[in-house]
Parts: structure tokens; sequence; C-alpha cells
């Protein structure tokens, strides 16, 4: 028997992959999630994620995606004051942890605020892996005493699953082919470690999407596994209990 924690990213981004992520959970294998703060459909999130309890809810950090909440994080934005992209932390940076560490607790906050209480912490566009940002990601699953997502050397102890499965998006990624060697993968992973997360991003399609994201098409198909019964009986036969951060 193992734990598989079956996470879809970018809930709250807009409308559409809200309602994606709800009819994966409702639905199909999906059973947690991560919510953005700042982006048009937080408010949507929020009030789904009420209706809909048993899903996991944690933060996806978010530093490469519209704007702050906080006005006062200078070093984090552009001359427009958006985030900068994620190629500004590709090649050398210089941020203010400091403002990093305030912009990150009131993004952490506001969801607490809005009655979900958050079971685990991440990040778009994985960032919380990257250079000194790793030192505060891990300062904040401490203070709220979270979990992260254990895709990186952690510095520190803090709990995670044992195993981070990133591959589930690409089982459905092109439509009519399926890719068997992954699903094996998947629950070779969940025996041999014990507790996966296997991230994914499922979603409908609307032009906040089109317009923004790069990941378009590939949420339907995405969505369209995860809702595939094949997937609830063949965890049943090995024993695979679909659950939560909250499991661990």
């Amino acid at each position: 028997m193992g734990l598989l924690i079956v996470n879809a990213d970018d809930f709250g981004y807009c409308s559409a992959i809200n309602l994606g992520i709800i009819e994966s959970y409702q639905q199909g294998i999906l059973s947690s999630t991560t919510l953005m703060v700042d982006m048009p459909g937080f408010d949507h999130a929020i009030q789904l994620a009420k209706e809909n309890p048993g899903l996991g809810v944690g933060v996806h950090l978010t530093l490469t995606s519209q704007k702050p909440v906080r006005n006062d994080v200078p070093t984090l934005v552009d001359n427009q004051g958006n985030f900068h992209k994620l190629n500004f932390y590709e090649k050398d940076f210089m941020i203010d942890e400091d403002e990093l560490y305030k912009e990150w607790k009131t993004q952490i906050d506001k969801v607490i605020a809005n009655g979900v209480e958050p079971d685990h912490l991440d990040s778009h566009h994985h960032v919380h892996t990257i250079g000194n940002i790793t030192k505060v990601f891990e300062q904040l699953a401490k203070e709220y005493n979270l979990p992260v997502r254990g895709n990186y050397k952690k510095t520190t102890k803090i709990k995670s699953a044992n195993r981070f499965f990133s591959d589930f998006d690409s089982i459905g990624r092109t439509k009519g082919i399926w890719k068997p060697y992954e699903v094996h993968n998947l629950v070779e992973d969940v025996e041999q470690f014990g507790s996966v997360e296997a991230m994914c991003h499922p979603g409908y399609l609307d032009a906040t999407v089109f317009e923004n994201s790069s990941l378009t098409v590939n949420r339907t198909y995405t969505m369209r596994e995860l809702k595939n019964p094949f997937y609830k009986t063949l965890f049943d036969q090995k024993g695979i209990v679909l659950g939560t951060y909250g499991d661990l």
C-alpha cells in the first residue's frame, strides 16, 4: 500500500482552469491542488474549495506571473509593476529576500483569511528550487508548519512526499496517444517510495489561458486522463490510496 497525491497546479488561474480542476477531482483521481493568489480566478477558486472540502488545497506561491499582492516589493517587479518573468531567474539575479518573504507570507495569509487552510506549499514555475529563493520558501514552510513539494534538495528538515512524479501531463499529452510506460513508472514509484506527489495541469480553456499560458490544449488532455476510470481500478488493484498532503 502507498499514498498517491495527484496535485493540480494553477488553481485560481482563471475560472476555466478552476472548473477543470474541480471536475477532475469530482469525476477522477485528482486529490489535491495548489492555489495562485494573484490571479483572476482566485475568488472563484476559494468558493470552489469551500464547496469541495475533501480536496486538499495548498498555496502555489507566485513570483513570475501577474502582479504581486503587495506594493512595497520593488526588487520583485519590472518597470510596469509586474513580477519578473521566469527568464529573469534563469540567469544571475538579485532580489531582496525580505521583500520575497513579505510577499509570499502575504499570499499565504490571504488564502487563510479567505477561509481556506492550506495543507502544503509549492511554487509557480518551481521557483522555490532556485538560488536564495529556497531559503525563504523553507523559512515559510517551517513558520506555517506546512509540507512542501519535494522536487529539490531540501536544506532543512521539512515534510514532503518521498517522491515527486512530474510526467503525468505527458501521459495524455498528444490526442489519441497513451503512454503506458509512464503509468507503470508511477505505480512503481508509489510501491517503492511509499508516498508520491504526481503533478498535473488539468483545465478547460478560455481567452485567459490562450493569451497567458504556455500550456493550452494539453490541459484538456490531462483532464481526460484524470477522469479515465482505468486509473482508479488500477490503483485499487495495487493498494494505492489517493490522498492529500494532510495524509503524510
